[in-house]
């Protein structure tokens, strides 16, 4: 079988849906032997900030010397960017040697597995095979019955916590910081970067052992350098030089210095790091000429950040944005965040997407807006937002808007 093929078939299990709980998962494991107890795991959970975080630890692992596997989702061109070894990519041929043992052990064992319950028991196999000494994982949505937490991990990490997914995880800050929580075990190590008294609540009711970074590194310093949009961070009077942009970069930096610090990294490796993380879809400077600026902002928290960001450098009639939603996510309240950093908005079509909406759908929503236009062809968008000449394009809305921009325009 090609690699489209087994794509198409792997994702024909979400057809399953989501479904809370870790049955499946630790019998999917267990037919295999277990891989995920086969390395020390960072287990990473959080609102917001879980991928700059993940991918800001395993940088400095990797400038360690270490082996080190990295999980995370959801992808935005490729299936292969959610599995990545030593800051590769999973091939082709192994996503599909590893999806055939996944499917062999499914189906020999009766198991309705989810697509997530499926792409979770082949990173764990894979990883196992590589020979990894680290694997740096992101949850997929919540924490407790998330298919990740079958690991036991040596440190847990919560970045943050808002509203999101409210169907799923609950409807306050509390019962979904219970949620994210749930990733703690026994013998975690535990570093927050959230002092939200519900939150720490949370927290408390599973550890006392954890370290609050908003405490720790009150001193902290930094500076946005607008011109390259890095981070300068100044920690304990030595620069790091951090290669995502913005005020919210720096918490993500100082839960990944923190885990860093706990597994003996060095400052010099973690300056060193600090300049090499990459990490797609979170303001991504996408060309300069025209400036296009791609980021996620798929609930109102991360689309805050991304107004308190072009706000430095741009007013609202500057810039247009090109946006799309999922219909399960708060588009009021986004959208007023989008207006905060953009006056025009082009609206486009994700309607070839499970949750997705049409152009047209999402226009009783925009009446704030100065101007706004449907084109849901995403290639025809952004002509029409090249061809208005403003300083700053910003494509936001959802992880799977940026998937069909860099694949289609």
């Amino acid at each position: 079988m090609d690699t489209e093929k087994i794509l198409d078939e792997l994702y024909s299990y979400s057809m399953f849906g989501i479904k809370l709980g870790l049955e499946n998962i630790e019998r999917m494991c267990e037919a295999l032997g277990n891989p995920q107890e086969k390395y020390r795991v960072i287990h990473i959970a959080g609102t917001n900030g879980k991928g700059s975080t993940a991918t800001t630890i395993e940088t400095g692992l990797i400038e360690a010397g270490y082996r080190v596997g990295k999980f995370t989702s959801p992808h935005i061109v490729r299936f292969n960017e959610r599995i990545q070894f030593k800051g590769d990519e999973i091939e082709d041929r192994e996503i599909c040697s590893y999806y055939l043992k996944v499917k062999e052990i499914v189906e020999k064992n009766s198991i309705k597995a989810t697509f997530f319950e499926m792409t979770t028991a082949m990173m764990f196999l894979y990883f196992a095979d590589k020979k990894a000494e680290f694997v740096v994982l992101e949850t997929g949505m919540g924490g407790r019955y998330d298919a990740t937490n079958v690991v036991d991990s040596e440190i847990a990490v919560i970045t943050n916590v808002s509203l999101d997914h409210v169907g799923f995880l609950g409807d306050n800050i509390y019962d979904i910081s219970k949620e994210k929580a749930g990733i703690i075990k026994k013998k975690s190590l535990v570093v927050v970067g959230d002092d939200n008294p519900d939150f720490i609540r949370a927290v408390r009711n599973e550890t006392e052992n954890f370290v609050d970074i908003k405490s720790k590194y009150k001193n902290v310093e930094y500076t946005l350098d607008r011109e390259n949009f890095t981070t300068e961070i100044k920690l304990k009077d030595r620069m790091y030089s951090f290669s995502l942009f913005g005020e919210y970069q720096v918490g993500n930096f100082l839960c990944a210095y923190e885990t860093l610090k706990i597994l003996g990294i060095g400052d010099d490796i973690i300056q060193k790091a600090a300049k090499k993380v990459r990490w797609p879809g979170r303001f991504e400077v996408y060309s300069k000429n025209p400036l296009v600026i791609l980021d996620g902002a798929h609930n109102v928290d991360a689309a805050q950040k991304l107004r308190e960001n072009i706000n430095l450098s741009f007013s609202p009639e500057e810039v247009v944005a090109v946006v799309s939603v999922l219909d399960d996510k708060d588009i009021n309240n986004i959208m007023r965040e989008i207006r905060g950093f953009s006056d025009t908005i082009i609206l486009t079509s994700l309607e070839m997407f499970k949750r997705g909406l049409k152009g047209e759908e999402l226009l009783e929503y925009t009446q704030i807006f100065r101007l706004s236009l449907v084109e849901n062809d995403i290639r025809s968008a952004y002509k029409k937002a090249i061809l208005m000449n403003k300083k700053a394009i910003v494509i936001c809305g959802s992880f799977y808007l940026l998937s069909r921009f860099k694949q289609e325009a």
